[in-house]
């Protein structure tokens, strides 16, 4: 180990004046059997730094054959190894500038031992949870229904929340609200969708049901609902359609939901296009208007990310196109859709490029990045950078 004296002499060499430096000289040395591959190092924001310091985790996320992933409790980060032309040395105890007090009035030495060292650290970059895997999943087994006398439910792959933090690359925050959205049950403890033609049956009751009954759709009373339904569908499968259609609240002691006319309209829209591949949009209309209960307005706006219009068709069309159904990378996205139409109206291909929008970023900014504009009829159309295969 260097002395004092040592290091006033390169101190001298290296034409530095002592008054300019710190009294504590730290004097550094590896421990033995140190390499690069002992330590990882991770740059934090404020945010994940306060998460560590709360006592919380970080998870590191992916099967063999995805790109890890970082996730918190609600957020999700990509991960990059970023070189460096320094070297980081991992020091424990080391104490910066800002942390010594010079009480000393004369030099003295420290000597701390290197505990490992990077040429290169994990950088931190939020991303856009990717959870279309995770209605994928879920649709390897449906719920189709209670199991009928003699017949035995299918047991595979049935996924609980475990399983599912082992297999998305996303925070179980994201996880939940992406449940919710795709309208998923816990049964038996295991996170279920419904099969979409058992879902539409539950739904076809209940609206069946505030018909006969000339409810307001915005006042459906649960308990009555489940007295009327009970011997047709399990109370679980009422109250979980209620849930996933419509906002519950309680007034006088009981408990009501006011179905959400616009899911309850995309719903059926849905039901309607699943089976054709494109639809009179004039008559789809008039069907669409006749489908839903009593009360509800049906609207084209209704079926932004769900379906398309074509308007330059003769008779005007309208088909099923889910945003859920194309692809999660954005280039690819870009791609899937110029095959599908070749120019776009900024209003037709927002709803399908909306998902894909990161922290901060807009539409029109990815449209700038991925699409060419041009004017069609006085009217701006987006089609592909380069040529696309069809």
């Amino acid at each position: 180990m260097r002395t004092l004296e040592e290091v006033q002499a390169t101190v001298q060499i290296a034409k530095l004046r002592e008054d300019d430096l710190q009294n504590t000289i730290h004097c550094l040395s590896y421990g033995e059997n140190v390499s690069s591959a002992d330590y990882c190092l991770m740059e934090l924001d404020d945010t994940l730094c306060k998460h560590i310091e709360a006592g919380k985790s970080l998870v590191i996320r992916g099967d063999k054959d995805e790109r890890a992933v970082l996730c918190s409790g609600d957020k999700t980060y990509d991960l990059k190894i970023a070189d460096t032309s320094n070297l980081l040395l991992f020091v424990p105890g080391c104490k910066t500038p800002d942390q010594l007090t010079n009480s000393q009035e004369n030099s003295h030495l420290v000597h701390t031992q290197i505990w490992g060292f990077c040429n290169s650290y994990w950088e931190l970059r939020k991303q856009r949870p990717k959870l279309k895997k995770l209605k994928k999943l879920l649709m390897e087994n449906p719920y189709e229904g209670p199991a009928l006398r003699g017949q035995e439910e299918n047991t595979e792959h049935r996924y609980t929340m475990r399983d599912l933090l082992d297999r998305i690359q996303a925070s179980e925050e994201e996880i939940q609200t992406h449940l919710q959205t795709i309208h998923a049950c816990q049964i038996d403890g295991y996170w279920r969708v419904l099969d979409f033609d058992y879902e539409m049956k539950v739904l076809g009751y209940v609206t069946q049901l505030v018909d006969s009954e000339s409810w307001s759709f915005n006042k459906v009373p649960l308990e009555t609902s489940v007295e009327e339904l009970g011997l047709l569908e399990p109370r679980e499968m009422i109250e979980h359609c209620l849930n996933s259609y419509g906002k519950r609240y309680t007034e006088n002691d009981q408990v009501f939901y006011a179905l959400d006319e616009d899911n309850v309209c995309r719903a059926m829209a849905m039901l309607l296009l699943q089976n054709a591949v494109k639809f009179n949009l004039r008559e789809f209309q008039e069907v669409w208007q006749q489908s839903v209960p009593e009360g509800m307005g049906t609207r084209l706006d209704q079926l932004k990310s769900l379906a398309l219009v074509d308007r330059s068709s003769r008779p005007e069309s309208i088909a099923l196109l889910r945003v859920d159904d194309l692809p999660e990378d954005t280039l690819d996205r870009f791609n899937h859709l110029f095959t599908l139409r070749e120019k776009w109206t900024e209003e037709d291909i927002t709803p399908y490029i909306q998902d894909l929008c990161g922290e901060k970023q807009t539409t029109g900014a990815l449209l700038t990045k991925y699409a060419r504009s041009s004017m069609q009829n006085g009217i701006k159309v987006f089609n592909s950078r380069r040529p696309i295969a069809t």
